[in-house]
C-alpha cells in the first residue's frame, strides 16, 4: 500500500506535576498551544485522537467530544485510545495512518492524564489494571514490583549494577533541569538514589518516574495539505511501528527484553529505510531506570547487555554520542499516562525546529520517540527528520 507524506507542523504541552486542572482543561490548554504556535484556527481540524488512560478516575469518560467542543468544533470525529502508557503513541500512530492513507489531511492528537488527586496506593492499583491484573496485580506485583523483576533478571545475565542504574537517573534529572515544563527540577547524584526508600528492590524512589498530571498536543498534516495552504513543512515523519506483546511478564521467556519494542521500532526503520546509527537521539519509555537500560539494547544504539555500561561513560548525555532522553524523560520531566508518548513527540519537536533551548542537541536532524504500555504488552516508535 502507497503511503502519502506526512508532517508534524506542530506541538504544545502543558507542564507536567500536580495541578489543580481537571485533564479535560489541561487537554484544552496544550491543543491551544498548538494552534496558536502556527496560527492555524480549530475550523481547520478534521480529525482527533485523544490519548488517555484513567479518565475514569475522574468519572469522566468519552473526553473526545469534550475537548472538541472546547475548542469550538464538536462536529469534528475523536476517538479516545487508550493503551496503558503507550496510549499518546498510539493515538499518534493512528493519527499517522489516517492521514498516510488520505482518510484526513489535518488531525490533532492530544494526550492528557489527571491523577495527582489519588492516593499513592490508588494510583499504583490503577496501573496495575495496564499489566495482566488477574494473574499479576490481583496477587500482589505492583508495577514497580514487575520492572523489578526485569531489573534482578538484567542484573543477574548482565551483571548491571544499581550504581549504574542510578546514573540514568542522575542524568535524567540533570537533562531536567534544563526543561521548564519538567516536574521534578532537582539535581541528584548516585548517592542520592542509593539512598533514597526502596520502592521494590532493587529498585528505589529515585529510580522511579513521579505520578504526573499533564498535557501535550500535536498536529499532523499531509504533503498536499501544505502545499494547498502555503505551509512549511516542519518536520517529516519518515517511520512509524506499532507491536503488541505479552501483557504478562510472567509469559515471556526472557524478561531482560521488550518484544514488542523490538518488533515496533524494526517496522520503523523499515518504512524509514534507515538504521539505527541514523537517530541523532532518542526519546525513550524510561517509567523506571531499568526500562530506559532495556530499551537502549531492545532499540539497538548498543549490544545486549552494554546499555548500563554506556550511561557510566557517558555516551547518552546531552553531549555523548547517543543522547536519550534530552527532556529529562519520563524519570524528571514526568509521566501523565496519557500524555507521555504525545510529550516525547513535543520534545523531538522542540529538538529539530531548535527551541530546546539549553538542552538542544547540535545538529540533531533525526529524532526517535519511544512508547511503552506497561511492561510491554504494546509499544510504539516513530522517527523524525526536520525537512
Amino acid at each position: 500500500m502507497s503511503l502519502r507524506k506526512v508532517a508534524l507542523i506542530s506541538a504544545g504541552s502543558t507542564s507536567y506535576g500536580k495541578s489543580l486542572l481537571t485533564g479535560r482543561d489541561l487537554a484544552l490548554l496544550a491543543a491551544k498551544e498548538a494552534l496558536e504556535r502556527i496560527e492555524m484556527m480549530p475550523y481547520e481540524i478534521q480529525g482527533a485522537f485523544i490519548a488517555n488512560a484513567f479518565g475514569l478516575s475522574e468519572r469522566q469518560g468519552h473526553l473526545g467530544p469534550l475537548i472538541m467542543s472546547g475548542l469550538g468544533i464538536p462536529d469534528i470525529p475523536a476517538s479516545t485510545i487508550e493503551a496503558a502508557c503507550s496510549s499518546g503513541g498510539s493515538a499518534f500512530r493512528e493519527a499517522y495512518i489516517n492521514i498516510a492513507a488520505g482518510v484526513y489531511d489535518v488531525m490533532l492528537v492530544v494526550g492528557t492524564e489527571k491523577i495527582s488527586h489519588l492516593s499513592t496506593e490508588v494510583a499504583t492499583t490503577y496501573f496495575t489494571f495496564g499489566s495482566d491484573y488477574l494473574f499479576e496485580g490481583a496477587c500482589g506485583a505492583s508495577f514497580p514490583g514487575l520492572y523489578a523483576t526485569m531489573a534482578i533478571a538484567h542484573m543477574q545475565k548482565y551483571e548491571t549494577t544499581q550504581e549504574q542504574l542510578a546514573q540514568v537517573a542522575v542524568k535524567n534529572h540533570e537533562n531536567g533541569m534544563k526543561n521548564e515544563k519538567a516536574h521534578l527540577h532537582k539535581r541528584i547524584s548516585v548517592e542520592d538514589v542509593l539512598q533514597s526508600s526502596i520502592v521494590a528492590y532493587p529498585l528505589k524512589m529515585y529510580d522511579s518516574c513521579p505520578f504526573s498530571d499533564g498535557a501535550a498536543a500535536v498536529i499532523l498534516a499531509s504533503e498536499d495539505y501544505l502545499k494547498k495552504n502555503g505551509r512549511d513543512e516542519s518536520i517529516s515523519i519518515l517511520g512509524s511501528g506499532r507491536a503488541g506483546g505479552y501483557g504478562s511478564l510472567h509469559s515471556r521467556d526472557d524478561m531482560t527484553s521488550i518484544r514488542s519494542s523490538i518488533l515496533a521500532s524494526r517496522e520503523a526503520f523499515n518504512r524509514a529505510n534507515l538504521s539505527i546509527k541514523d537517530v541523532d537521539f532518542a526519546e525513550v519509555h524510561d517509567c523506571f531506570t531499568i526500562a530506559e537500560i532495556i530499551a537502549m539494547e531492545d532499540l539497538g544504539f548498543v549490544e545486549r547487555g552494554k546499555a548500563a555500561q554506556a550511561v557510566e561513560q557517558g555516551r547518552t548525555r546531552l553531549d555523548g554520542d547517543i543522547p536519550i532522553n534530552p527532556s529529562g524523560g519520563l524519570k524528571s520531566k514526568g509521566h501523565p499516562i496519557g500524555a507521555t508518548g504525545i510529550g516525547q513527540v513535543v520534545e523531538v519537536f522542540e529538538q529539530l525546529t531548535e527551541n530546546a533551548g539549553e538542552r538542544q542537541i547540535k545538529g540533531a536532524k533525526i529524532g526517535m520517540t519511544h512508547n511503552v504500555g506497561a511492561t510491554g504488552g504494546s509499544s510504539a516508535v516513530h522517527i523524525f527528520t526536520r525537512s
